[in-house]
């Protein structure tokens, strides 16, 4: 067993490192004895297969095996800075909004210091591949945001296998109605809202400011949409262009239903509603992250909005969430910085 669990966390890392939409730290330690003898079961105990073989038939494993697998994979890709460390340290939420039984369903609200009635709110929507991540996991952005007179918003929200994507999006949805309803208990302003999202996150806020369908009467509300290294805007065309192993991610999420992409990618929806603002920043080396993004940027402002595409040096795609607001994250950061200037004039 012992030869087992070895292989296993090689292979673990071998995974998390090739699939670097999973980069988003989470705290879960190794996965249990029982969940590594149904990986072995199901991929052997040859380390060059298990990659591939965990991104192919991890839908076979037990829900618990996989949020354990998932966890462990943000953990192989989650060391960010230690500058982002230590302000994840320090930030503590100044209280928990509610917005369904499960306890994904929750919101964490870090007021600046000092705040006064009326500030923007940026809501963050974490990343995990539709199926793991840590609303928890916020690092500098707390900081970051409050020292902008900003609150800051981090949602959970349901995962796979529990809960399909169109459900995960209809949390984030939920979400936000939430925090537009208790803006003035919070102390924001409801019509300065931007959502922020990082990887399968980006895709699910950018689902969320194009589809009203999800945020309801809330929806003109969000007054900017800041991306991160977003990959999943036009769904069929992502699949299409996807290596092997991630055709298998894809079509795990999402099936092989082409009317099913069409309705979950938010491509679909830009020229109707539509947020009027928006900021789509990609590690400058993946092409994915690019084309997706120019794709998005293009149509939206085809469409009259106001749209940027933003490549980002010296990063990949972890270190654009986790380093955003610090100095080792400078390019995303003063991105976002100018977006907000202009957005806020602050």
């Amino acid at each position: 067993m012992n030869r087992q669990m070895s292989v296993l966390t090689v292979g673990l890392a071998a995974l998390a490192i090739a699939t670097p939409i999973l980069a988003q730290r989470s705290g879960g330690g190794r996965p249990s004895r029982a969940c590594i003898q149904e990986i072995v079961k199901l991929c052997g105990t040859d380390r060059s297969q298990i990659p591939a073989c965990l991104q192919s038939k991890s839908g076979k494993l037990s829900s618990k095996c996989q949020r354990a697998v998932g966890q462990r994979m943000q953990e192989r890709m989650g060391q960010g800075s230690a500058e982002a460390t230590a302000f994840q340290k320090g930030s503590k939420p100044t209280r928990t909004v509610m917005y369904g039984n499960e306890p994904r369903q929750q919101i964490d609200v870090y007021e600046p210091e000092g705040a006064v009635d009326d500030l923007p709110l940026v809501l963050f929507v974490h990343g995990g591949a539709w199926r793991a991540g840590d609303h928890k996991l916020v690092h500098a952005k707390p900081t970051y945001f409050g020292g902008k007179d900003i609150y800051f918003a981090s949602t959970g929200y349901r995962v796979l296998p529990d809960a399909p994507v169109e459900e995960q999006a209809k949390d984030v949805g939920l979400a936000v109605q939430a925090l537009v309803g208790q803006a003035g208990a919070i102390g924001f302003d409801r019509e300065r809202l931007v959502i922020m999202g990082h990887s399968a996150g980006a895709h699910l806020a950018a689902l969320v400011a194009t589809d009203p369908q999800y945020a309801g009467e809330a929806f003109d509300a969000i007054e900017g949409v800041i991306l991160l290294d977003g990959a999943g805007y036009d769904i069929a065309k992502n699949l299409a262009e996807a290596p092997q192993q991630g055709k298998f991610m894809i079509e795990e999420a999402f099936g092989i239903d082409p009317a099913r992409h069409a309705a979950l990618s938010p491509v679909t929806y830009v020229g109707g509603p539509d947020a009027p603002n928006w900021l789509a920043l990609y590690v400058d080396y993946r092409a994915p992250a690019k084309a997706q993004a120019e794709l998005l940027v293009e149509g939206l402002g085809a469409a009259g909005q106001s749209a940027k595409a933003v490549p980002i040096a010296g990063t990949d795609h972890g270190g654009m969430n986790r380093d955003l607001g610090t100095e080792t994250g400078a390019a995303q950061t003063q991105a976002v910085d100018t977006f907000l200037a202009e957005l806020f004039g602050s």
